[in-house]
């Protein structure tokens, strides 16, 4: 009997034991769940090019480590607080100038300044993937940190766009954007009498557009139909050159001998501000080959801005202005 009770009382002592455990541990469980449920409501998960993160669901404090990024995310209608630049001699593209008040510059693209961001103390950070593979663990602890899916070639800019948009929560601003975009698009078709039923007036769809550049360092650019000038032009239902007809964003290094692959009806030349590059360009039009193309003895070439390499939606607007001032009044 007594071996009996001495078991008995071992089995209370042993179940008021195991009782307490249990209490305690749901306690500290119900605790870290109260801890961590602000957090989660305060944030939303992203899923990018490496792996997943909780970004705020209205972040203040954002950091754009691409130009194009930067001005999308204007677009849509969040001010970031600091951006990267392209060149030192070159902070801004001009198109943008009038939109930079009170942004930090936090470096060039390849190497943003750390210290600096971490400074400026952001709460998220947007980077193209292209750059991001070296840096991203640092930025990760510096701040959430979404690696937008922008390799080199890049993405088309309505693909930019809306990917951005979707990791700001701002689809319904990305669609309005959208909708002026094609606003235009039709109103310029219009213009140009692209679909006219007369060839009379359908007669600028015929036109041969060629867009093209040439620097110190890379010599002579033609640009094909994946370039975000290419899209734009699609998108119009224009034509173009055959050496620019394909799936392809640019074909570089073209020599003073080819140059008759740049010819076209019409002529967009992107310039640069860099010294060198004017440099390279004034001593491209003293060469007789130049001056032996259609497009120049016609006087149809139009010298216009860095923005039609650029990918964002501004961008692809100041395209749209000039295409609006040149091909409105071609004959």
């Amino acid at each position: 009997m007594k071996i009996s009770l001495r078991r008995f009382a071992y089995l209370v002592c042993l179940g008021i034991v195991m009782v307490t455990l249990v209490s305690t541990c749901n306690a500290i469980g119900d605790r870290s769940l109260t801890r961590s449920k602000p957090l989660v409501e305060n944030c939303r998960f992203v899923k990018h090019v490496m792996g997943e993160t909780c970004i705020p669901r209205n972040p203040q404090r954002v950091v754009t480590l691409r130009t194009d990024t930067f001005a999308n995310s204007l677009a849509l209608g969040i001010k970031p607080i600091a951006s990267v630049y392209i060149e030192l001699a070159n902070p801004i593209p001009n198109y943008l100038q009038d939109k930079v008040d009170g942004i930090e510059l936090v470096g060039g693209h390849d190497a943003p300044n750390l210290e600096k961001i971490l400074r400026l103390k952001p709460n998220l950070i947007l980077i193209g993937s292209y750059y991001a593979k070296a840096i991203y663990k640092q930025l990760s602890q510096i701040a959430p940190t979404v690696v937008l899916n922008i390799p080199y070639p890049p993405p088309s800019w309505q693909r930019q766009l809306e990917e951005l948009s979707q990791v700001l929560g701002k689809e319904d601003v990305y669609q309005q954007l959208m909708n002026d975009y094609w606003q235009r698009i039709e109103k310029l078709k219009k213009i140009l009498g692209i679909g006219a039923a007369s060839p009379k007036e359908n007669r600028r769809h015929t036109l041969k557009i060629s867009v093209a550049s040439t620097s110190s360092q890379y010599g002579i650019w033609a640009y094909g139909e994946k370039h975000f000038s290419g899209t734009v032009l699609k998108d119009l239902g224009l034509q173009r050159p055959r050496s620019q007809t394909g799936n392809f964003f640019y074909v570089e290094n073209l020599s003073e001998e080819t140059i008759s692959e740049i010819d076209g009806d019409v002529l967009f030349f992107l310039t640069w501000d860099d010294k060198d590059d004017k440099k390279t360009l004034e001593k491209l039009q003293q060469r007789p080959l130049w001056r032996q193309l259609n497009v120049v003895q016609r006087d149809r070439v139009y010298f216009v801005g860095q923005h039609w390499h650029s990918s964002d939606i501004f961008a692809v607007h100041a395209m749209l202005d000039d295409l609006f001032k040149y091909l409105g009044e071609t004959p």
